[in-house]
């Protein structure tokens, strides 16, 4: 049996779809099994403690912490599984559409390409996630204050000021 080059990338797409699932699986199971910041309870607290570290603002500790937490998870290489299995679902459903038109015949249309919306999804994933991971070495020179008041996450800070 002849599967062609299409055939052959349907089955190297599936492949690495299901080893960055169980990737996703084994990273996902492993951050509901250790103990949350207090801090990652609150409702924008991570959009907030990521901009006083981009801003080079000082945290107190425990948004030093949670900022820790936060840089450790977008560091680890598992969590590169989650835009990985995206990726590679979206590239089986294109050469598996591709490896269909091949063997039965026909010409792509607009629906052949639909896996591409996911891998710009994945790209955008990895994006984000490589931003967060470059902040570790803001992490090293950040300044922790000790005031425990000053934890205006999910504050605007120009509310705060009135």
């Amino acid at each position: 049996m002849n599967l062609g080059p299409w055939g052959y990338l349907t089955i190297l797409a599936a492949a690495a779809a299901m080893t960055f699932a169980a990737c996703v699986f084994v990273y996902i199971g492993r951050l509901e099994n250790r103990t949350p910041a207090s801090l990652g309870e609150k409702v924008g607290a991570h959009k907030a403690v990521l901009a006083k570290l981009r801003k080079h603002e000082p945290l107190t500790s425990d948004e030093f912490d949670y900022a820790k937490e936060l840089v450790g998870d977008a560091r680890s290489p598992l969590a590169y599984a989650i835009p990985g299995a995206l990726f590679s679902a979206g590239s089986f459903y294109v050469v598996g559409c591709l490896y269909e038109l091949h063997v039965y015949g026909g010409n792509p249309s607009f629906r052949t390409f639909i896996g591409v919306l996911p891998m710009l999804g994945s790209i955008n994933i990895f994006g984000q996630l490589h931003r967060v991971a470059r902040l570790n070495r803001r992490l090293k020179d950040v300044e922790i204050s000790g005031n425990a008041d000053r934890v205006g996450v999910g504050v605007d800070s120009a509310q705060s000021k009135r």
